[in-house]
């Protein structure tokens, strides 16, 4: 579900048959996920915290792994 692509569709004032934007949407989440609205939203800068957090443990991992390791 691309939102760059959604622009071309929301012309249902040229054509009356088409469904306005936000149902449109609403039914094609429906048919992709087979669920009317997501099951846990998150916001965006909770998602930017999780993958920095996740990031820093990797490198920590890493690191660890390396002085353990000193050989290679």
């Amino acid at each position: 579900m691309n939102p760059k692509k959604f622009g071309k569709l929301a012309n249902e004032k040229q054509e009356p048959w088409k469904a306005p934007l936000p149902i449109f949407i609403e039914n094609i989440y429906l048919k992709r996920f087979g669920r009317d609205k997501p099951a846990d939203v998150k916001s965006i800068e909770d998602l930017f915290k999780a993958k920095e957090q996740k990031r820093e443990e990797r490198r920590k991992m890493k690191q660890n792994e390396r002085e353990s390791n000193p050989e290679g």
